[in-house]
């Protein structure tokens, strides 16, 4: 598999078919009033980790399913060689700003089909935590999850998810199932009730 001409000046220079190669890092979100914040993924380091590129294909072969069982429709298409460059150069992540347009709608279309922001109404940020005991995200990603990305705010259902320490992947895992738009389980508990909070997150 021999990359084309553009594709190899890009690795030269540490890019990855119109992808920049990405570590996650977290930098501050610039205010109109600077102020010390750390632990806010901005969006030039936004990363869309390749299990979401997964995601997004398997999500638009069930919603596209091909006809003859060979052909794929133009959304597969245009993920599927987004990943298997992916796979190629052993990246597990690729630039969110600097993906081509085609997957990137095709991506974006499957992020709008999953839940949006962790949160399950328990946000005990509002009450001093630097990190959410409710849904794991950090004082400076609660207050500024409606301004970041789609690929920043995936970074940080991963980066929670992953941990699985907070309540929503345990104590309160019906609870969140629920906010995340499931439908009930059969026979499952909802969990204690929750103390009241000043606030709830976005």
């Amino acid at each position: 598999m021999r990359a084309p001409q553009g594709v190899r000046e890009g690795m030269r220079e540490g890019m990855l078919w119109g992808t920049r190669r990405c570590r996650p890092r977290y930098t501050p979100v610039p205010r109109a009033k600077p102020a010390p914040q750390r632990n806010v993924i901005s969006a030039s380091m936004a990363g869309l980790h390749i299990t979401d590129i997964e995601a997004a294909i398997n999500w638009w072969r069930k919603r596209s399913p091909s006809p003859d069982g060979i052909t794929a429709c133009a959304e597969v298409r245009a993920l599927a060689e987004v990943y298997a460059l992916m796979v190629y150069y052993r990246e597990s992540l690729c630039d969110e700003a600097t993906l081509p347009a085609k997957p990137r709608a095709a991506w974006l279309a499957w992020y709008a089909s999953t839940p949006d922001a962790p949160c399950i109404a328990i946000c005990s940020t509002s009450q001093g935590d630097a990190e959410c005991k409710g849904c794991g995200r950090t004082f400076e990603e609660v207050q500024h999850w409606t301004g970041m990305t789609p690929g920043a705010k995936r970074m940080v259902w991963r980066r929670i998810s992953q941990q699985g320490t907070a309540w929503r992947f345990n104590r309160y895992a019906e609870r969140a199932r629920l906010a995340d738009g499931a439908e009930p389980a059969a026979g499952a508990e909802p969990g204690p009730e929750p103390s009241p909070s000043p606030a709830a997150a976005p």
